[in-house]
């Protein structure tokens, strides 16, 4: 089968299974990796925790991932914190605001992805408005200085102007001169 393959794509045996070893090589990290990673699976006791366990591990992000909330992480520390989550709602039945709040208390603002307006997050809510203001200015200077008058040429700079396009228009073969070249 694999000799009748080879010859049909005009390959040797050899050079099919050193194919094949390189496509089996390529191919084993995916699959470790896809083994590695684990799926929590969390006992509710009705649909309402766990639509709150649910929001509530979208809602935070991962400290150690950049951009990636808490259920789309697989890395240890987003493990470790959707058993937090699971434990403060679950176990100890805390409110929604409890847990964010138990959660910022011990990482920071940098676990909320709608960190507060404060001291220590101006900068965060303040700089985008900036850049965005300061582009429109730009782009109004932009579209007003194209918008301005035109340049008025000197005696000088229109006899020269003249000169040019005359000089374009003699070295350019007129329709006639190139007909009868043909």
């Amino acid at each position: 089968m694999a000799a009748a393959w080879a010859l049909q794509f005009g390959c040797t045996l050899r050079a099919c299974r050193l194919i094949a070893v390189l496509l089996l090589i390529c191919l084993l990290p995916t699959g470790a990796a896809v083994a590695a990673s684990q799926i929590d699976t969390f006992a509710f006791a009705d649909e309402i925790q766990e639509r709150r366990y649910r929001a509530l591990i979208e809602e935070f992000r991962c400290p150690k991932c950049l951009n990636t909330n808490l259920a789309g992480s697989d890395a240890p520390i987003a493990q470790d914190l959707r058993k937090v989550v699971y434990r403060l709602v679950v176990t100890e039945g805390k409110r929604d605001q409890e847990v964010r709040d138990y959660l910022r208390a011990r990482y920071g603002d940098f676990v909320l992805y709608d960190p507060p307006f404060n001291a220590q997050t101006w900068y965060v809510w303040l700089v985008p408005i900036g850049l965005g203001l300061l582009a429109v200015i730009v782009l109004l200077r932009l579209l007003r200085g194209a918008r301005g008058e035109a340049t008025m040429l000197d005696v000088q700079q229109q006899a020269r102007l003249q000169e040019i396009v005359g000089e374009a228009q003699s070295s350019e073969p007129s329709p006639s001169q190139s007909a009868d070249r043909k």
